[in-house]
């Protein structure tokens, strides 16, 4: 399941952003790489132990936790804290798949990567390719969204940044342990729970329809979640 979240952050939150990461001191991402992946990343990486990502991270995160369309496509058990990324002009990410467990800085917590995200931080036209490619059963899907727009997608997928050839492409990535870890179900209830919104609205909160279908939103909910 790859789904767009529109606007997460503001306009103004995101020029927020920039004045930040712009005057960021940004270090070659071959230095997070691991063995197979250095092999293939050409880009740069905020220190996500100092300022600013720490404080950047944080207002994703606090943003995300008020985001209803977030919490209904992820259900997250856990969030690894936010990292930001910059492709200036001939930077790309050959195709990889991410790691499959992963250490939450600063705990003794590990953390299953079932979903990724993208949070766009530079708009379109600041740039020339940087397209997110990501390799789905229905092919290869091609992702450049507005800045403050995000993308979740599944881990498991191959997936690939295309070689920048104008400007910058700047954004935050991150993982998500989500507390229905198979996908399928996990998508069912997404797919379920946008209904009884939708229906919500249109019928009112206590028409017996709805009633049942939350029910039968929860009930599935309680048999698949395993929160840590």
């Amino acid at each position: 399941m790859l789904i767009t979240l529109p606007e997460v952050l503001t306009p103004d939150e995101v020029r927020q952003f920039r004045q930040h990461l712009d005057q960021a001191d940004w270090q070659d991402g071959v230095n997070t790489a691991g063995s197979i992946a250095r092999n293939v990343k050409q880009n740069q990486q905020l220190d996500d132990t100092q300022e600013p990502a720490i404080s950047l991270g944080n207002h994703i995160l606090r943003t995300l936790s008020r985001t209803p369309a977030f919490i209904s496509a992820a259900l997250p058990d856990r969030i690894y804290p936010p990292k930001f990324n910059r492709y200036a002009e001939r930077e790309t990410y050959g195709a990889h798949i991410d790691g499959s467990l992963m250490q939450i800085p600063g705990t003794n917590l590990t953390l299953r990567t079932d979903l990724s995200a993208t949070l766009f931080l530079a708009a379109p036209d600041e740039y020339d390719g940087g397209e997110l490619c990501i390799e789905t059963q229905y092919g290869t899907q091609t992702i450049k969204l507005a800045a403050g727009d995000m993308v979740l997608y599944p881990s498991t997928s191959l997936h690939s940044v295309s070689p920048v050839t104008r400007g910058a492409r700047v954004a935050s990535f991150f993982w998500i342990q989500s507390m229905v870890r198979d996908s399928q179900q996990r998508e069912m209830l997404f797919d379920l729970d946008s209904s009884v919104q939708k229906l919500t609205t249109e019928l009112g909160a206590s028409h017996p329809e709805v009633v049942n279908l939350s029910g039968i939103y929860h009930n599935l909910l309680r048999q698949w979640a395993t929160p840590s």
